[in-house]
């Protein structure tokens, strides 16, 4: 079975592909397994799809392994897309989320929920240490809500809203946030990317 790392520190994130990709004949690692947790990589780029190029370029030079890195974020129209590819250190690194949603809501505050459109984007690369690699991207449409709610999930999903559902991605159950979420749909194309890699090369 191939060792596939996965580039990240995010025990929710790492939960959330292990589950994914439950099935393929990959050992998922994460970056503590093969001591990389340390090794920090700049995301320099301007769009989700160069910071997931980054990194995972960089790990699987650095490991030697396949890997898998991606680059997600929220983006609120009213607000011109931010924070998109700062959305983990918007306001500060270490501003907390309850700090940004208060942000957010003053930055949105007496708009309707029709201008409060949003949308959770995250663009996954697969790459080899020999620089070959590939991308895809999922995204989610909804609505910035009015406070938050719900405590699954984790980041911004108390504040995102899926007006079909009624409900922000905090309030679905992991497997329900899996089936529709920007990582989720993402996560699915890198599974089928996955299937047929070997054929791919």
């Amino acid at each position: 079975m191939r060792a596939l790392l996965l580039a990240t520190t995010n025990q929710h994130k790492l939960e959330e592909y292990r589950a994914i990709f439950a099935g393929l004949p990959f050992n998922v690692l994460s970056l503590r397994d093969v001591e990389l947790d340390t090794m920090d990589v700049e995301e320099t780029g301007t769009t989700f799809l160069e910071n997931a190029e980054l990194k995972a370029l960089a790990y699987a030079r650095a490991s030697g392994l396949l890997s898998l890195a991606d680059d997600s974020g929220l983006e609120i129209d009213a607000l011109g897309g931010a924070p998109g590819v700062y959305s983990a250190r918007f306001a500060g690194v270490n501003t907390s989320y309850a700090e940004r949603f208060r942000i957010i809501f003053e930055k949105l505050q007496g708009l309707p929920q029709e201008q409060r459109t949003a949308r959770f984007r995250c663009v996954i690369t697969v790459a080899e240490p020999s620089g070959y690699h590939s991308s895809v991207d999922g995204k989610i449409e909804g609505v910035i809500a009015d406070v938050p709610r719900g405590t699954n999930g984790f980041g911004y999903d108390p504040i995102f809203l899926v007006p079909a559902l009624g409900k922000t991605t905090a309030e679905l159950s992991p497997e329900q946030k899996n089936e529709i979420s920007h990582r989720g749909r993402a996560g699915r194309l890198a599974r089928a990317l996955l299937e047929n890699w070997s054929s791919t090369l």
